[in-house]
């Protein structure tokens, strides 16, 4: 018998109606209407595992994927310091394995110096990022973390400042006509507070610039500054640990997700684990309590 259009919407009505009552239960930010918060990994967690320029390494790129869906990871940050190779053979096996895998590419990151003078290391440097942006578009990564660069006895911080800044610009001038984003991590010299990134993200004043919030790297009061870096985002990496007053304990992850939650974040939080027991067995136990919490705000 043939279906009529009313009878079809008939159905739909009550399948709807099905739903409604349905007593499955719905995660808390499913219920409230927000996308939950998704869960990714750090390759930088395994540094002492994996291979370094002419270090060999115990595992790959390729093997930490391969473990990603038994973790229940939705993502995996593959950090720059451990691809075997930059051909495009390599980096498409790595967006291949990771489509096939189900898991998304939620970023990689770089280890740049923009507080460089003028001359063939700065020249040296800039050309890393791009090139390091031009292989983030063949994995498939939408954002890289960034740093503003590091201290140099022999110059000023205000030279440093002015040269970071010139740096970050140029790379997002061209992060942006590839269409990456690039995110400045909160990493100590001009970075160290959230008031320093806010700073630079300021002056340098570009779409394509966002933050990288890393949760271990606060000292004083690292949820404050958590809470007022947050609404840039534009990925987070959470640490097992914090330092609270220059005391490390244990980081609250629920608290964490909050403000995450209270600053309309969306995007990834990746697990960066660096405390000494082995990441094998130390992060799958870790990367369920993240989840969590992550799933309870």
């Amino acid at each position: 018998m043939k279906t009529t259009r009313r009878q079809l919407l008939a159905g739909g009505g009550a399948l709807a109606c099905a739903l409604a009552v349905s007593p499955k239960p719905a995660r808390a930010a499913e219920a409230a209407g927000k996308a939950p918060l998704r869960l990714s990994l750090a390759a930088y967690s395994f540094r002492d595992l994996l291979p370094r320029g002419e270090k060999k390494g115990a595992m790959t790129l390729h093997d930490l994927l391969d473990r990603c869906p038994d973790w229940g990871l939705d993502a995996f940050e593959p950090t720059s310091y451990y691809f075997s190779s930059e051909e495009p053979a390599y980096l498409h096996s790595l967006k291949a394995k990771a489509f096939r895998l189900g898991v998304e590419i939620s970023g990689t990151a770089v280890g740049n110096n923009f507080c460089l003078p003028e001359g063939d290391d700065r020249a040296r440097e800039m050309a890393d990022m791009k090139r390091w942006i031009g292989n983030a578009v063949e994995i498939g990564a939408p954002v890289i973390r960034i740093f503003a660069g590091r201290e140099d006895k022999k110059t000023d911080r205000a030279a440093a400042f002015d040269r970071a800044v010139a740096g970050i610009r140029e790379a997002c001038d061209y992060a942006g006509s590839r269409g990456v984003f690039l995110a400045i991590e909160n990493h100590g010299y001009l970075t160290e507070t959230a008031d320093d990134v806010l700073r630079i993200l300021d002056t340098v004043n570009h779409e394509w610039l966002g933050v990288n919030l890393d949760t271990g790297n606060f000292h004083g009061d690292p949820y404050a500054n958590m809470a007022q870096l947050a609404p840039k985002a534009l990925n987070v990496q959470v640490k097992a640990a914090v330092n609270v007053d220059g005391k490390k304990g244990e980081a609250d992850f629920a608290r964490i997700a909050g403000i995450l939650r209270d600053a309309g974040y969306r995007g990834y939080v990746a697990l960066e684990y660096e405390e000494d027991a082995d990441p094998l067995t130390a992060v799958p136990p870790m990367l369920d309590k993240l989840r969590a919490a992550l799933r309870s705000v």
